[in-house]
């Protein structure tokens, strides 16, 4: 992912386009949790899912509404994640992937690694135009996986999702979630990533919300020696890797290399999660809305309510991160601030230069 300096970012994410877009107007990715039903019960959870669905979920027309209105951010469209919770769960889902490919809009899909997930499936998302799946993998072998999967059997399941995904043609992703547990395990998970010919290797440092506060998380020094080996790794490999609630990525990068960019994305800056009931937040790990779908349009919530036009301005931002340096380049991710803080727009308490 290359970065200009004045907020813009032209993507390598699927359905991507090669112009430039103006983070104010148009978000790269819309994740939109279609469902909070899962049947696995995963340490790490956001969404903390349940084995059955809200019935005050987004229905189906809700739902093709919200599709419109994230095809009218206009040229390029943002890629509409179908996440969940397993968007599996959902009975109208190919429907739904089925009009938002004929409203031309890049569409990726993440499903969860149950029994649902099966060939027919994985061939039916290729049919329907879904430009990447995401498979979760974190740990190099079946016991830890599935150990921090809480489900026996979900690390052969991506085994097997990773291949019917390479025989219909359909282009796969690996996201792993970072702890002071799972840590060890990334050398082997990225063999892993090359050896099911993933694209990308999108790497989640742990924001404590949901289920995930109560597992340990890497100090600020610790989170910097995995940036540097993911940024050293990743010019060996075919592969890209990006990472999520960890911009200091990008510090990171060009302390190595200079004046390089990567692939890190920030909430309520190119990115926007929209939550199984409609409600509008600047990412999945910071909860505070800025209104709901059912009431008024993304766009209009994105690019103009002051929670977003705030977090995409650095100079508002509070402590060390406020101060920093890197405060444009970097910014923190703004949903640890607020999970350690309370504040969305104070420091990142992950980063070394804010602990000094």
């Amino acid at each position: 992912m290359r970065h200009d300096h004045h907020g813009a970012e032209t993507d390598g994410h699927p359905g991507g386009s090669p112009v430039a877009r103006d983070f104010a107007r148009t978000p790269l990715i819309v994740s939109w949790e279609t469902t909070q039903a899962c049947g696995l019960e995963c340490d790490h959870c956001r969404a903390e899912a349940q084995p059955e669905r809200d019935p005050d979920e987004l229905t189906t027309g809700e739902a093709r509404t919200v599709i419109d209105q994230v095809a009218s951010f206009g040229h390029p469209a943002p890629v509409l994640v179908f996440s969940g919770g397993d968007p599996l769960e959902r009975p109208d889902l190919f429907e739904l992937l089925d009009y938002a490919d004929e409203r031309g809009l890049p569409t990726a899909v993440t499903p969860a690694p149950t029994g649902n997930l099966t060939r027919d499936v994985v061939e039916r998302f290729a049919e329907a135009g879904v430009r990447r799946m995401a498979l979760s993998l974190d740990g190099p072998d079946a016991d830890s996986h599935d150990t921090f999967r809480g489900e026996s059997g979900s690390y052969e399941r991506i085994q097997r999702a990773a291949e019917w995904a390479r025989e219909a043609g359909l282009s796969i992703q690996i996201n792993t979630t970072v702890t002071a547990t799972t840590v060890t395990g990334l050398p082997g998970i990225a063999e892993h990533v090359s050896r099911l010919g993933a694209a990308m290797w999108e790497v989640f440092f742990l924001v404590p919300t949901g289920r995930g506060a109560d597992l340990d998380q890497l100090s600020p020094t610790e989170a910097d020696e995995v940036l540097a080996w993911l940024y050293r790794h990743q010019r060996e490999v075919p592969y890209r890797v990006i990472t999520v609630e960890a911009p200091q990525y990008r510090r990171v990068a060009r302390e190595i290399d200079g004046d390089v960019t990567v692939g890190s994305t920030r909430a309520g800056s190119g990115f926007v999660f929209v939550s199984h009931r409609g409600r509008v937040y600047p990412s999945g790990f910071l909860p505070e809305s800025a209104g709901s779908v059912r009431e008024q349009s993304l766009v209009e919530l994105y690019r103009d309510a002051p929670l977003f036009e705030r977090l995409r301005d650095p100079e508002t931002f509070s402590g060390p991160c406020g101060d920093c340096e890197y405060r444009d380049l970097c910014g923190g991710s703004r949903s640890r601030a607020h999970a350690a803080t309370g504040d969305p727009f104070g420091s990142d308490p992950l980063c070394p230069l804010v602990a000094e």
